[in-house]
């Protein structure tokens, strides 16, 4: 009876998973997507791209597990590579590359990622954007010709949002259907281009509860009312809106980068407040932007706003009043 009353420094809730645990699902989860991507480049792209795809993937993780071990074995910290969260980064830097682009831009983007936003800022847990979106920006402001042309079939190609955005629905459907976006035959970065894989990734990730509904299901939907809302093809255009959903890195963003432990609020409310926020940006930047995506940009952006959220949706303790 005594020992029922002892009361224990906190925590007093204490969770099996861990943080190799976590990274480890984060992985398992995207290997659909990774896999329709390799073999979309494979069936559309030819062989050559195909194994180059396979080469960035591998490179990418490598590169970013080797600049984690380097620096601190340099600065003489607790090497943490086996936390796997080195290897999310670089698979993440490596799903969000064109599929034909030399090896080493991405390595260059994974050590950008790795030692000056995640290790400089203190390592895992202390970076205040995400690493691997932060890491794809720096590619795309030095690197913007090959980070955003497309091929299929051997022939420059426009993906979806860009045909959607500079020719319109009819022109885009016409390219493309709604079966072949769902499924990830068409242009796009490794990893984007199929919803259905990255639906099952996200369903895994939900089932382990390694993330929650609240930021990515608030973001989509803030995108789609966005779309329907403001769409230039005039109000509540449902195929306008779901070429928005289905096109672009928006399913892969909201599931697998928004949902970053780090750089997204803890509280419920929080959650919900950012995926609004998401969604909001995504859609000024894709609707009214001079780029057809802008998933990136506006997670980075709000990946700053999430003191302030938390700041002013915070529970307040029981027993207390709010100011």
């Amino acid at each position: 009876m005594n020992k029922k009353l002892n009361v224990s420094a906190s925590p007093h809730v204490r969770s099996k998973d861990s943080t190799s645990s976590i990274m480890r699902d984060v992985v398992i989860a995207m290997i659909p997507a990774t896999v329709v991507g390799v073999v979309n480049a494979f069936v559309n792209m030819g062989a050559s791209v195909g194994i180059n795809a396979v080469l960035i993937i591998v490179v990418s993780i490598a590169t970013s597990i080797l600049a984690e071990y380097v620096y601190e074995k340099i600065v003489k910290r607790p090497i943490t590579i086996g936390d796997y969260s080195a290897a999310v980064t670089g698979l993440i830097l490596a799903l969000n590359m064109p599929p034909y682009i030399a090896p080493w831009i991405p390595a260059l983007g994974c050590v950008f990622a790795i030692i000056i936003v995640k290790q400089l800022f203190g390592g895992l847990g202390q970076n205040f954007m995400n690493p691997a979106l932060a890491g794809r920006c720096f590619l795309l402001i030095s690197f913007a010709g090959p980070m955003t042309t497309f091929f299929a079939d051997g022939v420059s190609a426009a993906t979806p949002l860009a045909v959607l955005k500079n020719e319109g629905v009819a022109a885009m459907t016409s390219q493309y259907s709604m079966i072949s976006m769902a499924t990830g035959m068409t242009p796009g970065t490794i990893g984007e281009t199929s919803a259905i894989a990255l639906l099952i990734g996200a369903a895994y990730m939900l089932y382990k509860k390694v993330i929650s509904w609240r930021i990515p299901v608030t973001y989509i939907a803030t995108v789609a009312v966005f779309a329907l809302i403001f769409g230039s093809e005039g109000m509540f255009n449902f195929e306008y809106m779901l070429a928005h959903v289905l096109g672009g890195g928006l399913i892969f963003g909201a599931f697998f980068m928004a949902t970053d432990y780090v750089t997204s609020p803890i509280t419920p409310l929080g959650q919900i407040v950012f995926g609004v926020c998401l969604g909001l940006l995504t859609g000024i930047f894709r609707i009214f932007g001079g780029s057809a995506e802008g998933v990136s940009y506006a997670i980075i952006f709000c990946n700053m706003l999430v003191p302030l959220i938390e700041k002013f949706t915070m529970p307040v303790p029981f027993g207390k009043e709010k100011k």
